[in-house]
């Protein structure tokens, strides 16, 4: 039975494909049977994978409300199943919070980033409060700047929601676009530091719910 992670996050450019994609791609590469499934109707997962045919990762698109549904299709072939969630769609939303054991929501360090997640805040306590407690959810800060103030206050900022915060984050990196141009991700580029960001996040998820 897979585990199924959905990568979310209401507002648009919050780094929810590159955490994503990452995250499903340094599975894979630890022995993982791993599916990326593309929630979103613009299609971004479905790119990055038909920029290299040589990507080994398997994505594809559910990008209806009935995913939830659908994705149970997949369930008994993988071992972790990761979506892309879309942005600005309730019904897929509320489809991704009802179908995952955890949830990850990607905060870029700005006000404005942190105040967008409240709806989907609410969606999840919603569904946490009928279903004793899950799925899991825990915020992810993505393109944080290094020693800025306004970066290490995002992380006291989120602390307020009653909610997980990841202690590992990404970073603004030009490696993250770059290799996402190539239909890669940074565990198959040279810049050794964004592959500990990502190694990093993924063995703080595996601790967290092991």
């Amino acid at each position: 039975m897979s585990v199924i992670i959905s990568v979310l996050n209401q507002k648009g450019g919050a780094g929810k494909t590159t955490l994503a994609t990452n995250i499903a791609a340094a599975l894979q590469q630890q022995g993982g049977r791993v599916l990326l499934v593309d929630s979103d109707p613009q299609g971004s997962a479905r790119d990055w994978k038909a920029a290299n045919e040589k990507n080994p990762l398997a994505v594809i698109g559910l990008d209806r409300p009935s995913l939830a549904k659908d994705i149970n299709l997949f369930v008994k072939d993988f071992d972790v199943i990761v979506i892309d969630g879309a942005p600005q769609i309730r019904e897929m939303a509320a489809a991704a919070i009802r179908i995952a054991d955890v949830i990850l929501i990607p905060v870029q360090p700005s006000p404005y980033d942190i105040w967008a997640t409240s709806e989907l805040i609410e969606l999840i306590k919603t569904r946490q409060t009928v279903c004793d407690g899950k799925p899991q959810s825990a915020f992810v800060v993505s393109r944080a700047i290094k020693n800025t103030h306004l970066s290490k206050e995002v992380f006291e900022a989120l602390s307020h929601y009653s909610m997980k915060v990841f202690e590992s984050c990404t970073t603004q990196r030009v490696i993250y676009a770059n290799s996402a141009a190539e239909g890669l991700s940074v565990i198959d580029a040279s810049d050794e530091k964004a592959k500990s960001e990502i190694f990093n996040i993924v063995e703080e998820l595996k601790k967290w719910v092991a």
